[in-house]
């Protein structure tokens, strides 16, 4: 090759060079705009894309727009920190990220991980322990087992949110019986939305819904439900009234709770609450059809359960629902001490199930009673939905499948439980004790003369309501508390003999909560995330292989296409360069 030639080739070369040089710089430039573009154009515009299928990193719209309008910090204070089985870290995780999430809405959310454990100092430990159950957080005990030994583990999952110097406990452990700690797991995922959001909505409501408990029929007293009472007041005010013929009494009353009366109201009181909710009054109603008293069974052998009347079977039933006259045996029921012999002079006792007392359980997947725990009853009543135009019916709690109801009037003794249980009598299928209905109800009056004889000048009768909601329990001891030895009053639900709460007050938190909830927060509670769990049989037959494929594999497919590249990007240059 001539001087020539090789002077062309060099010159063509370096222009080759400069070309790539200069696209090189060119496509780096074009890059630096892009981003820049889309930066801008995210400190204008909010976009989150959630490409999970159940799309679980979207939060509701109610949760967006509580979020939105924070105007302080809200700070959580998350006591799952420290060194814990793989699902409670799994559900560490998941609150973070929930978080994260809140955090994204609000500039106002901040939160902090905590492990209430000092390790080498137990008396900092306990310090800290009295502390988080005086504000509401309630301890689970794990059992830990590493290198063939186990021990106790106390931990505390839940969290407390401050606001404004106010704070409120957040249980982020949804408990359930029969159900295995993976599921618990993944349905206290499922919940979180909704545990925080709620907490945030109850410590920054500025004026709080008004709810009542109706006296003056034989209702249950304060003492009877001051458990609940005292977690209400957390969300509303809480008032106790009687109406005694005034149209006016529930004026200012969001929700009414009409808890287990044991005795007749007047037409004149059955106006006024009828024409409360064909004004958009919510209503819980609470009520036994049938009377049974365990205290009857203290000093006879036997008790009659016999059909009772408190004269509101006509309203119910106009709006949809009816209460029968019998009652649920359950072989799913909470055991009661009996004395089952003597050793000496010494009574011998025994827990053993009373089948008149079932634990009732969610009869569907409505958000009042998703992932909601046992609930536990005394002497609960089958409830049926009767025509009612425009009212949708959803059934919330039912018995278990080996349920026998017993018509009434109905023998009640102890003796069932000294002999031995005809299970083929059990086998009457779950039987519905609660119904949530909504709508627009129909007035029981409608076409009737008002039995109130002088109504206010400014009041107004309606025949047809405004949208409402009324949920009906077949049981009035649903929201009874029990009381400890000093008679001071122990947590709804907290069965003393057992030494276990069961779901009640979640139950009727949750029914209070969605009878007034006007932001949707309540929606929240209907997401599913679903649980994808690994075989545990198929990964202990092929842990080496699925080792090798998740370890080793992928780092071997790395260098492979690095090679590859490496030769492919060689022969493309080697005669250009």
């Amino acid at each position: 090759m001539s001087t020539i030639q090789k002077d062309i080739a060099e010159v063509k070369t370096k222009e080759k060079r400069v070309s790539i040089r200069s696209e090189n710089i060119r496509s780096l430039f074009f890059s630096l705009l892009v981003i820049i573009a889309v930066n801008m154009l995210g400190s204008h515009y909010f976009m989150r894309l959630d490409l999970t299928s159940e799309k679980r990193f979207t939060l509701t719209p109610a949760t967006r727009q509580l979020l939105s309008e924070l105007d302080d910090f809200v700070y959580f204070q998350v006591y799952l920190e420290g060194d814990f089985p793989a699902g409670f870290k799994r559900l560490r995780n998941q609150t973070r990220e929930m978080l994260d999430e809140f955090r994204a809405y609000s500039s106002f959310i901040q939160y902090e991980f905590i492990n209430p454990t000092v390790k080498g100092d137990w008396e900092r430990t306990e310090e800290n322990y009295t502390m988080l159950v005086r504000k509401g957080l309630q301890p689970t005990q794990l059992q830990v087992t590493a290198e063939d030994a186990s021990s106790q583990q106390i931990i505390f999952p839940g969290a407390i949110a401050g606001f404004r110097g106010r704070e409120a406990p957040i249980s982020l452990l949804q408990e359930q019986m029969g159900m295995s700690s993976e599921h618990v797991i993944n349905n206290s995922a499922q919940a979180l939305e909704y545990n925080l959001a709620s907490a945030i909505h109850k410590l920054t409501q500025e004026t709080r819904p008004r709810i009542a408990f109706l006296e003056g029929n034989g209702e249950l007293e304060f003492r009877y439900v001051a458990d609940i009472t005292y977690s209400l007041e957390e969300y509303y005010e809480v008032d106790r009234l009687q109406i005694n013929g005034d149209p006016l009494a529930l004026e200012g009353i969001s929700t009414i709770v009409v808890a287990q009366p044991m005795e007749e109201y007047s037409e004149a009181d059955k106006f006024v609450i009828d024409q409360f909710i064909m004004n958009g009054g919510s209503a819980l109603w609470l009520i036994d059809p049938v009377f049974a008293s365990m205290d009857s069974l203290q000093v006879a052998p036997e008790t009659l359960g016999m059909a009772f009347s408190v004269n509101l079977e006509d309203m119910l039933f106009r709006y949809g629902v009816r209460l029968n006259s019998d009652l649920v045996m359950d072989m799913q029921s909470t055991p009661i001490p009996i004395t089952t012999g003597f050793m000496g002079d010494r009574p011998q006792i025994s827990l053993i199930p009373w089948f008149y007392f079932p634990l009732v359980t969610p009869a569907s997947d409505h958000p009042v009673v998703r992932n909601l725990n046992a609930v536990r009853t005394e002497f609960v009543s089958t409830i049926d939905t009767v025509a009612a135009e425009g009212i949708r019916k959803t059934f919330l709690l039912q018995s278990s499948p080996y349920t026998r109801v017993v018509q009434t009037p109905a023998r009640i003794s102890f003796d069932i439980m000294q002999t031995q249980v005809d299970e083929s009598l059990y086998r009457a299928g779950p039987k519905p004790v609660a119904v949530l209905l909504e709508g627009q109800f129909s007035s029981v009056f409608a076409n009737r003369r008002s039995p109130v004889d002088q109504l206010p000048a400014n009041f107004q009768r309606r025949d047809q309501g405004e949208p409402s909601a009324m949920i009906v329990v077949a049981d009035g001891d649903i929201i009874r508390n029990q009381f400890d030895s000093r008679r001071q009053p122990l947590p709804l639900g907290y069965d003393r003999f057992l030494d276990e709460t069961f779901g009640n007050s979640d139950f009727i938190l949750n029914a209070i909560n969605y009878l007034n909830d006007d932001r949707g927060i309540m929606e929240s509670r209907a997401r599913e995330i679903r649980l994808r769990l690994l075989d545990r049989s198929r990964v202990n037959q092929n842990r080496l292989a699925i080792q090798m494929m998740n370890v080793a594999l992928p780092v071997v497919l790395l260098l492979l296409f690095g090679f590859a590249r490496f030769f492919m990007r060689k022969r493309k240059y080697a005669g250009k360069i």
